[in-house]
């Protein structure tokens, strides 16, 4: 009965030999994993956008990376959106919009102020007060079906007041930045 005892090796004792392919095929099923949670992560629900250009300061900086989500995503004042609509630059565009359809955008570089409906906007996001009101002639009535844009540095970026941007059809709209991606740490976008 001893030898019977003895001779009985528990489950959990039993190991298959561990090589170094054993390794690598760990190693390329975590990635595969990864990889295909990552392809359904951008492909259903968000995607990572780089930020080329100082037009978000101080709101979002050159080089960083946010994440674009389309999901219940309805244009409304105060988003930042990422556009894709041909312009001028031949590149998307990253902008905040300050008016949607039926609005009414009035900007007086001389007051240093944007008003929409004839409310002042109080505009916390930008770092300096606005000078420049582009080509367009204001006070200006966004059409339907499109949004007027700025970028948060209202000083240095090409945006709905330039005629080579103008006013944004809303189907060229990729969606809404969500969060930040990178740097990382700083994922909350103003």
């Amino acid at each position: 009965m001893r030898r019977y005892e003895e001779s009985i090796i528990e489950f959990d004792e039993i190991q298959a030999p561990h090589t170094k392919w054993s390794t690598v095929y760990e190693i390329l099923d975590s990635f595969s994993w990864a990889m295909l949670l990552v392809m359904v992560l951008f492909t259903f629900f968000c995607r990572p956008f780089w930020v080329s250009g100082n037009s978000m300061e101080p709101t979002l900086q050159n080089h960083n990376w946010v994440a674009v989500t389309t999901i219940g995503f309805h244009a409304q004042r105060g988003d930042i959106v990422v556009v894709t609509q041909p312009n001028a630059r031949h590149e998307p565009l990253i902008k905040r919009i300050i008016a949607v359809e039926g609005d009414t955008v009035d900007i007086d570089a001389q007051a240093h102020t944007v008003s929409v409906n004839g409310e002042i906007l109080d505009e916390p996001y930008i770092s300096e007060p606005i000078e420049k009101s582009g080509d367009m002639t204001f006070p200006i009535r966004v059409p339907q079906g499109h949004v007027f844009v700025m970028g948060d540095n209202r000083n240095d970026s090409l945006d709905s007041r330039s005629s080579m941007i103008g006013f944004i059809d809303t189907r060229y709209l990729a969606g809404r930045a969500a969060f930040r991606l990178i740097p990382v740490g700083q994922w909350k976008i103003g």
